[in-house]
């Protein structure tokens, strides 16, 4: 190595001890020592980080060095070798402008090393110059894999959109029918109010009883609403009581009405009392009456619970969308979480148990909300997918110093250690041949980091997986 570190070249024979050049003439090989040179650098020192504009192409000559990728801040070593010949740096010069030509990793020095460095433009030179087959051959590979893997992600994201749509549309096709059904039997209980109004104003019912019947329908429609909630066993009960009483008073039909007149609050007690001064002639055409302004009543109320649904379901629509909203601006993290959960419903399990702690404290954040509620399906989805059917999902959130933590928690079997690593790249997933291209967390983390300058990390173990997701209170610089 002390001999080494004298040189400053390298002769075309110390070349062709390289397996990377063996193959090449002595032409070419005169022209790598005429160009290159060769560099050391002290042990526990950077031969280049990632990031940085990649402007040298290097063969390890002697020593030993490490690769390393950045991952949430931190430099993890993907390999370490002292084999001579390895090369690494510019190696995509020969793609030229068409891609940003940074350095992909960090290459550390290890021990004292000694490297053979050409300029990224010089190895670019030679590679289309000498090798014009095998460039053309890169670079489809290079830009065919590059086009397949955006053609692929965008098909991943129209089949989840189509997905949430289909989902969005059964949970409004829900209320939207039950508003059209209690529409429907609302015009035939009009219908037939209106019938039974003119039974009993037809003239053999005087103004002041009219009025006490107007009085005791205006009674029950309080008490409908007023009305507390019954038992399955508490509501037969009633109703049976009240149609024996009104069997017992000539009213025919009584376990008909029943249901809906309990259903309305009313019992035994209160009808004896309101129908009492209209007389025995006019008493079942008064609780005829009564049923169908109760019904009447009833029917508006699943109406309007439908419509508010179905309003409820559009707002959440356009929450998780961000459609009428500004690119970048402050959000509340707690409504997209909720926008997500709704537009998830249809896939959430009945087996599975949704708890929130969400810390109301937190201010609203500078973020794409479209965006991030990408990052939201994407985690609840695949902790869905972990749980098989059954368990609990929990979504908190809470500050930690200047920024905002969304942490998405399942109990599903956990993530294996040994694929750990690996979540984060692109298209990498752990599902069958056809059950989709990824986890989504590539694209994910791409948003958190590079778009929001936060980070996202993942804390698993069988029972208790943990998606943290870190995004800065105020935007960078403010």
């Amino acid at each position: 190595m002390n001999a080494r570190n004298q040189r400053t070249t390298l002769t075309p024979a110390d070349l062709r001890t390289l397996f990377l050049f063996e193959a090449l003439d002595d032409e070419q090989l005169e022209w790598l020592a005429e160009r290159g040179r060769v560099e050391t650098r002290q042990g526990r020192a950077p031969v280049y980080s990632e990031g940085e504009p990649a402007t040298c192409f290097f063969v390890l000559l002697g020593g030993t060095v490490a690769l390393l990728r950045r991952l949430h801040g931190d430099d993890i070593e993907v390999s370490r070798t002292d084999q001579v010949g390895i090369y690494a740096g510019a190696t995509q010069a020969y793609l030229g402008d068409r891609v940003d030509q940074v350095y992909p990793n960090t290459l550390q020095a290890i021990t004292d090393v000694e490297l053979f460095v050409l300029p990224a433009d010089e190895f670019a030179h030679a590679i289309r110059t000498w090798f014009p087959m095998a460039l053309h051959l890169l670079q489809g590979l290079f830009f065919g894999t590059r086009a397949s893997n955006t053609i692929l992600g965008e098909r991943e994201r129209l089949v989840a959109l189509g997905s949430l749509t289909a989902g969005l549309t059964h949970e409004l096709n829900n209320p939207a029918a039950a508003a059209v059904r209690a529409t429907d039997t609302l015009r035939t209980r009009v219908t037939g109010m209106r019938h039974k109004l003119a039974l009993l104003a037809d003239g053999r019912l005087d103004g002041r009883r009219l009025h006490e019947l107007v009085a005791m329908q205006d009674a029950a429609i309080t008490r409908a609403h007023a009305g507390r909630s019954l038992s399955a066993i508490e509501a037969s009960d009633a109703e049976d009581e009240l149609a024996d009483w009104l069997e017992d008073h000539g009213i025919g039909l009584g376990w008909d009405i029943a249901p809906t007149l309990v259903a309305g609050g009313v019992d035994v007690a209160w009808l004896s009392d309101a129908t009492a001064a209209l007389g025995e002639e006019h008493r079942e055409a008064a609780v005829r009456w009564l049923t169908y302004t109760i019904d009447t009543e009833l029917l508006m109320g699943e109406i309007e619970d439908a419509v508010t649904r179905i309003s409820g379901l559009v707002d959440a629509a356009r929450q998780y969308s961000q459609l009428d909203r500004a690119a970048q601006q402050p959000v509340d993290v707690h409504e997209l979480l909720d926008a997500t959960l709704v537009m998830l419903q249809a896939k959430i399990p009945s087996g599975v148990k949704v708890v929130k702690h969400y810390d109301r404290s937190l201010p609203p954040i500078p973020a794409y909300g479209a965006e991030l509620n990408q990052v939201w399906t994407n985690l609840i989805d695949n902790a869905l997918g972990a749980m098989d059917g059954g368990g609990t999902l929990t979504l908190s959130t809470r500050r930690d110093g200047d920024h905002a933590v969304v942490e998405v928690q399942d109990t599903g079997h956990g993530i294996p250690p040994e694929i750990r690593p690996r979540i984060f790249e692109p298209f990498f997933t752990t599902k069958q041949v056809g059950e989709g291209t990824g986890l989504g967390l590539d694209i994910s983390y791409r948003i958190v980091v590079n778009k929001h300058h936060g980070d996202i990390r993942a804390h698993s173990r069988p029972g208790d997986t943990r998606f943290e997701v870190c995004l800065p209170i105020t935007p960078p610089g403010g």
